[in-house]
C-alpha cells in the first residue's frame, strides 16, 4: 500500500505510528515498557539513532535515523511487527479489564486484510516527516515533547515519565538513551 508520507532518504525524520482506532493501550506499564524494551533493542542492535521520544497512551512520536549503514524503514517495520505481537499477547496475559473489548478491536481492524494472521494492533503507516533544518527539528521536538502537556497527563514536559523531555531538561535522566539536537542529518 502506497503512502503520501514515506522516507525516502537517509536523513532525520519525525516519525508517529499510532493504535488501531487510537485505543489506549499505554496507559499499563507492562505494555509500554514492550516499546522502550524494544526502541532500546534497536538502537543497539539495528543502528536506530533516537534524538526524541514520546510515548502517549495510543501513539508514539519519534525524532529518529538509521545511522550510516541502516534503513529507516526497516528498522521501523520491524518494530512495529515486532511490538505488535509481543504487545497482544500481553494484552492476554496482564490483568486488563478491557482486555476483550481491546482484542475484539483489534482482531476486527486485521479480519479483512490477507496479511494479518489475527490481530492487527498498529495502524498502516508511519506518517514520516524529513528534518530539513534545525528550524524544523526544534518545531518538532518542541510539539513532541510539550504533548503530555497538552494532553493534560503533566504539567511539565519534562515530568512525563514515556519522554524524552527529561534528558533534554537534565541530560541522561530517561529511560532510553538520546542522542541530541545538533546531530541532524
Amino acid at each position: 500500500m502506497a503512502f503520501k508520507y514515506q522516507i525516502k532518504t537517509d536523513g532525520t525524520y519525525f516519525i508517529t505510528f499510532a493504535v488501531i482506532d487510537w485505543v489506549d493501550v499505554f496507559t499499563r506499564k507492562e505494555l509500554a515498557q514492550i516499546v522502550i524494551d524494544s526502541l532500546k533493542y534497536c538502537q543497539k542492535e539495528k543502528g536506530l539513532q533516537i534524538f526524541a521520544w514520546c510515548l502517549m497512551p495510543s501513539h508514539v512520536h519519534l525524532i529518529a535515523s538509521a545511522g550510516l549503514n541502516g534503513n529507516l524503514s526497516n528498522i521501523m517495520r520491524d518494530l512495529k511487527k515486532f511490538t505488535s505481537k509481543q504487545i497482544v499477547e500481553a494484552i492476554k496475559e496482564i490483568p486488563e479489564s478491557r482486555r476483550d473489548w481491546m482484542l475484539n478491536r483489534f482482531e476486527f481492524a486485521g479480519r479483512y486484510n490477507p496479511k494479518i494472521k489475527d490481530y492487527k494492533f498498529w495502524q498502516d503507516g508511519l506518517h514520516p516527516i524529513e528534518l530539513y533544518s534545525e528550524k524544523f527539528f526544534k518545531q518538532k521536538l518542541d510539539y513532541l515533547h510539550e504533548n503530555p502537556v497538552e494532553a493534560g497527563l503533566v504539567w511539565e514536559a519534562w515530568h512525563y515519565k514515556y519522554s524524552s523531555a527529561i534528558d533534554y531538561w537534565d541530560k541522561g535522566k530517561g529511560l532510553i538513551d538520546v542522542e541530541y539536537m545538533g546531530l541532524i542529518g
